[in-house]
């Protein structure tokens, strides 16, 4: 994740404070949320709990409750949600606790006694939580608003990305070959191939990228339109339009880290002259 200062914290709670961020699997993975570790905190004890959704100033959680830890909460209804994370390296995690209270219950699973429960943060969270939220709403934004803004693949933009390599494996209507990355953007990539392209408009595109951390991305697209070479008869550079629901949130956050890191070296570069 790129570095985060103070006045983007505060930018991302002033934009983003109310938008509510359903916690789906994927938005999970994209996360690194430890799921077991998420817990309700209350006067006496602690439940383990799943995070339905957040803002930044509420959350839904599904929890089980005894009938008498519903009096308790009743009479004193200030908690505390856990919220726990891996870090980019996945070796470590990093937890925060966001002050609430509870604003309401409703039973969700009777033989179970799950309950959907509102809590409502008495606090503005920690930066910690602002930062998340807020870098993924932003990509997310941004991934509409720039969808065509490209990135040229280079050793330097390779290392930023968090890219293990230029050679990327390519399915063109489950053939499989191998391509070269020139470049890529929210909504689609360029790659290198050997051979004729003119046979392959149009044609359905799945590419794994691999990521330095040792995890990979699988984005689905097709073939819009292919360029020469410069010097290169036998190669020709396919143009792939992403299928809009192959697109990650978690590839979706690492073009928008890098198109910040580029915004801010461009202001400083403007800040010397």
């Amino acid at each position: 994740m790129a570095i985060v200062t103070s006045q983007q914290i505060n930018e991302y709670y002033d934009k983003y404070a109310r938008i509510d961020v359903t916690f789906t699997k994927e938005i999970n993975d994209s996360l690194r949320l430890v799921r077991n570790q998420i817990f309700l905190k209350f006067k006496g004890g602690q439940r383990q709990c799943i995070i339905y959704s957040t803002s930044l100033v509420e959350a839904k959680i599904v929890v089980a409750l005894t009938d008498e830890l519903i009096k308790s909460l009743q009479n004193d209804n200030l908690v505390a949600l856990r919220f726990c994370f891996l870090k980019e390296d996945r070796t470590d995690t990093y937890s925060f606790f966001v002050q609430s209270r509870v604003a309401g219950m409703t039973q969700y699973d009777k033989e179970r006694n799950l309950f959907f429960v509102q809590l409502s943060f008495t606090q503005r969270p920690p930066g910690d939580l602002i930062e998340t939220l807020g870098n993924l709403l932003e990509a997310n934004i941004n991934a509409a608003r720039r969808s065509d803004e490209r990135v040229i693949i280079n050793q330097e933009s390779l290392r930023r990305l968090g890219l293990a390599s230029k050679s990327v494996p390519i399915h063109i209507e489950g053939i499989p070959r191998n391509g070269i990355l020139r470049d890529i953007s929210f909504g689609g990539l360029k790659i290198i191939i050997m051979g004729n392209p003119k046979f392959l408009m149009n044609k359905k595109a799945v590419i794994r990228l691999s990521l330095s951390n040792g995890k990979y991305l699988v984005l689905k697209g097709e073939i819009l339109r292919f360029e020469p070479v410069e010097g290169r008869k036998d190669l020709a550079a396919l143009a792939v339009k992403y299928d809009t629901e192959s697109i990650s949130f978690e590839y979706k956050m690492i073009i928008n880290d890098y198109l910040k890191y580029i915004g801010r070296s461009a202001a400083i570069r403007e800040k010397k002259r």
